[in-house]
């Protein structure tokens, strides 16, 4: 069943080709003022100006044709307001029917896309050696709601991790563990036998090692011609620096996944650069063919401009710098990687739609990418997306550090959240008398909820201050408020259950009913527009409009004490569709909810 805005799109459409008129000027959203009804159509001033006739006659002839041919019971009024506003109202009974297929629909009244399509989503991007960190949380949650959300409308998405593990940090390690432990067979250009299976490294040695000998690198030109060469032996197919590089992968992707898991994201790929390395000698060979390489300063390039700007200087220079695919040195760079990667993803999934949840800043070097596929005829431009976001920021504004001035480990974060969700559940009361495992992970989803909703109620091109007492707090427009919510309708339902109190058809008489039922009806709505728009703030917005209409509905509207059994049982239905929809909703968000707080 369409929900209640595309019934009455349905009509208003059907209006305007009645007059003549283009039927997509019959688009009807919800009003966002009180007093102008529940459902507007503002088509019939711009269709006014084609037609000839004054906006308010036209609407006056729209909403007469709506009122003539709208099924019983479904308008209460269509009025024409303003200079041409189509106001319409549902009547109870249509709002009444609209919570009973919510209420029985396993969807909880979303819709499905029209055209399902074949998505990729790159995000997270974590690297082999060194820890995520804070700067890591927002690809990795963004990708991982965008996953949920498009995968529910009905499309099919895989979801990458995109694994840095190829390149010149690689050869850097290599080095730090030869001079650490030289004795091993990696080393040994005579070893006949096999590797060892068990990592001669852990991660807090890979941890300790990498940074060292990164900041050694910048300034020892003898260390990093070692790692020049560690690296193109590797990238050669040496076998002992091979068999060390998959312990390296190995080891990390192990921590990885465990704090991963306590973000309760997956990935169905952990795909890393190394995956398109074996297709960049022909990928380059293929843009030679194509006379799309060129020599540029002794390195080799693909022009992707579309113009010519003026610069600074005065003079002119292309709108997008060339993709830089062969260094002066021989070597492939990260653009060359991440094209090779598209042409991978071409070639074992064959998708129409490619998403890249990575940093804003990143915008430049997508561009360049984007550009070059689109030329070498890999995949178009339309379907490469990069989904930018902007960052999590400290309250002086500057991207969130430790308070020593370092980047926070991702897993600190966690940690230092789960611990303040504790405390806050003990000031509270809340989870007193239950075992101390079932507290604990009680306050492990209201942490990893409140981080999570904190992040994803913004429009994702913003930046926000991290605040965790306010993101944590059990009032407002947080996640643990939204968990209590539905823990809250866990509760009613639960002792309606104990005291025998059955659902029954939803009876709508009072004005917080119709709020209810209106928040449950733009579910479909919200989904569609955050898959369309690639915007999780969308689905945030509505889980939150969806569980303060619950709280207005249940102050004004008794449930259990209602002596009139009909209304209780209608009223069941509505706690009911309210929590399969708000669960539903914050699970598209990553967000779990205990089964009580």
């Amino acid at each position: 069943m369409d929900d209640l805005a595309r019934q009455l799109t349905t009509l208003c459409s059907a209006a305007f080709a009645a007059l003549g008129l283009d039927s997509g000027h019959g688009a009807v959203r919800r009003s966002d003022r009180a007093g102008n009804g529940d459902f507007q159509c503002n088509g019939a001033m711009p269709a006014a100006r084609s037609a000839g006739r004054p906006p308010r006659d036209l609407a006056e002839a729209v909403a007469a044709h709506v009122r003539t041919h709208a099924p019983p019971d479904l308008l209460a009024s269509v009025e024409v307001a303003g200079p041409g506003f189509i106001n319409l109202v549902p009547t109870h009974g249509a709002l009444a029917g609209r919570a009973a297929a919510i209420a029985a629909d396993p969807r909880a009244g979303a819709g499905l896309a029209s055209q399902p399509l074949r998505v990729v989503i790159d995000y997270a991007g974590p690297n082999v050696a060194k820890p995520m960190h804070v700067g890591h949380l927002r690809s990795t949650i963004i990708g991982d709601s965008l996953k949920r959300m498009l995968r529910f409308a009905g499309h099919t998405v895989w979801g990458d991790a995109h694994f840095g593990d190829w390149g010149y940090q690689m050869g850097l390690l290599i080095v730090a563990v030869a001079d650490e432990q030289p004795h091993l067979p990696y080393f040994d250009d005579a070893h006949q036998g096999p590797f060892p299976d068990t990592p001669p490294v852990t991660l807090a040695d890979l941890e300790r090692l990498y940074p060292v000998y990164s900041a050694r690198g910048k300034s020892e030109e003898g260390l990093r011609e070692r790692a020049r060469r560690a690296t193109r032996a590797l990238q050669d197919g040496r076998p002992g620096h091979r068999a060390l590089w998959r312990h390296f992968v190995a080891v990390s992707r192990t921590a990885l996944e465990r704090e991963f898991a306590n973000l309760g994201v997956t990935f169905d790929f952990w795909k890393g650069e190394s995956d398109a390395d074996p297709l960049i000698a022909g990928m380059v060979a293929d843009l030679e063919a194509r006379g799309l390489l060129v020599d540029d300063a002794g390195a080799r390039v693909v022009f992707v401009h579309d113009r010519m700007v003026p610069k600074k200087d005065g003079s002119e220079g292309p709108d997008v710098p060339p993709l830089l695919v062969v260094s002066s040195e021989g070597s492939a760079m990260y653009g060359t990687t991440d094209l090779a990667t598209i042409l991978d993803r071409v070639r074992s999934l064959a998708p129409d739609l490619m998403l890249y949840c990575v940093d804003q800043r990143q915008a430049d070097h997508f561009e360049q990418v984007f550009r070059a596929a689109d030329r070498a005829g890999y995949f178009a431009r339309a379907g490469l997306e990069h989904i930018g976001f902007g960052t999590m920021n400290g309250k002086d504004g500057k991207p969130f550090k430790t308070r020593e001035g370092g980047v926070l480990k991702l897993a600190d974060l966690i940690d230092m959240v789960r611990e303040r969700a504790r405390t806050k559940l003990d000031e509270a009361g809340m989870a007193a008398d239950l075992p101390q495992a079932e507290r604990a992970t009680i306050a492990h989803r209201v942490g990893i909820a409140a981080l999570k909703f904190a992040d994803l109620q913004n429009f994702r091109g913003t930046s926000y201050v991290f605040d965790l007492d306010r993101f944590l707090a059990f009032e407002g427009k947080t996640g643990p408020y939204l968990l209590y919510a539905a823990v809250r309708i866990r509760s009613i339902l639960r002792k309606a259950a104990e005291a025998g109190h059955a659902a029954g058809p939803p009876v709508i008489a009072h004005e917080a009913e119709r709020a209810l039922v209106l928040a449950l009806d733009g579910f479909s709505r919200a989904l569609m527009a955050a898959c369309d728009q690639r915007a999780p703030h969308i689905m945030a917005e509505h889980a939150y409009g969806l569980a303060s209409a619950f709280s207005g509905f249940y102050a004004a509207c008794p449930i259990l004490p209602e002596p009139d059994a009909a209304v209780r049982e209608g009223r069941l239905t509505l706690a009911t569709a309210t929590l399969a929809q708000l669960e539903r909703a914050l699970d598209l968000l990553g967000i779990d909810v205990p089964d009580r707080m």
